[in-house]
């Protein structure tokens, strides 16, 4: 615990005054605590989702790289989408499995606040890679003689930076506000990862700039995102019925709403788990974890499938692959 020098004269009912003149910097991350003697039991289920969720992604950006039918914008895209799934995983999962299996589950006010970036400059950046997928296709479809002038290697890298620089602008003062609060409740972390909402339920005081931050980026993220992505594929699929014909059609409506699933599972995980955390006097917080599990890591299960099923070239290949693997494996 750290002494502050200020006293925060807005404190909420129940919090004694001498709470005023400290702020805990170490924390227990506590997921599930409404099944404390099953817990362990919990390792199964998670590492059976990291081991899909890293063999799944890794493979497919595998086949990517090593494949050169498979280095057009679209599945360097994809290969994109597939890093952050692993990363944002990475970020959560081994520390959770320590705290199953070893109670490691100590964490500092900084190492909280390092999480809770790395999952929302993810968050947002996944969002970001929806709107290029939106963006490649409505190209390669409605403008289909200059995608390869305008979809080029230097655009991609460039819009690549640009969606990295907003995701880093719009989570930093989420965070850096976030790090200003006051914790005097308590010091046990109802969750399994520094999800804001809960790590804010500690807080004395005003939460004010925090949550007008989280606001922004929920308004900026859930609404011009999923409006832009939205336009472009009511543009696409226009095109599409207005022009195309027989396989191209089929090709180009499949294609699309590959890509439109995959937003759908991001943005309706992400709405799903926001309205259940918000239900404060009807769900447990077992439930309330699992919902936030649901939103950080069942796109990361989900989108490898969703590709290796439905996406054509991904599909040859992994076959091929498979393939070569049962021939060295029976030969």
């Amino acid at each position: 615990m750290d002494l502050t020098k200020t006293r925060n004269t807005n404190m909420e009912p129940g919090v004694s005054n001498q709470s005023l003149f400290f702020s805990y910097t170490e924390f227990t991350l506590l997921g599930f605590p409404g099944i404390s003697q099953w817990r362990p039991l919990l390792a199964i289920p998670f590492f059976s989702v990291y081991l899909v969720i890293l063999s799944g992604n890794s493979l497919i950006i595998c086949l990517i790289c090593i494949k050169k039918t498979l280095h057009s914008p679209m599945y360097l895209i994809i290969s994109v989408l597939f890093a952050i799934n692993i990363n944002v995983s990475t970020a959560i999962l081994p520390k959770f499995l320590l705290d199953l299996l070893f109670h490691l589950n100590q964490v500092s006010l900084t190492g909280c606040l390092l999480q809770m970036f790395f999952i929302y400059f993810m968050a947002v950046c996944e969002s970001n890679v929806m709107l290029l997928m939106s963006l490649d296709r409505y190209v390669a479809i409605c403008r289909p003689l200059r995608y390869h002038n305008i979809m080029t290697k230097r655009l991609l890298v460039s819009l690549t930076f640009m969606l990295l620089i907003r995701s880093f602008v719009l989570v930093c003062p989420l965070v850096v506000f976030t790090s200003m609060i006051q914790f005097c409740k308590s010091n046990i972390i109802l969750n399994f990862a520094c999800e804001n909402m809960a790590l804010l339920s500690l807080a004395c005081g005003g939460t004010t700039r925090p949550q007008i931050a989280g606001l922004i980026i929920r308004i900026l993220v859930a609404v011009i995102d999923v409006s832009l992505i939205l336009i472009s594929y009511t543009s696409i699929i226009y095109t599409v019925m207005k022009t195309a014909t027989g396989k191209s059609r089929h090709k180009a409506l499949n294609t699309c709403g590959t890509h439109l699933l995959v937003a759908m599972v991001v943005y309706a995980c992400g709405l799903v788990s926001s309205i259940v955390y918000r239900m404060e006097t009807t769900l447990s917080t077992d439930v309330k974890n699992l919902f936030t599990a649901i939103y950080l890591l069942m796109p990361a299960v989900l989108n490898p499938f969703i590709y290796g099923l439905r996406v054509s070239e991904i599909r040859k290949r992994l076959v091929e692959y498979w393939r070569k693997k049962m021939n060295k494996l029976f030969s």
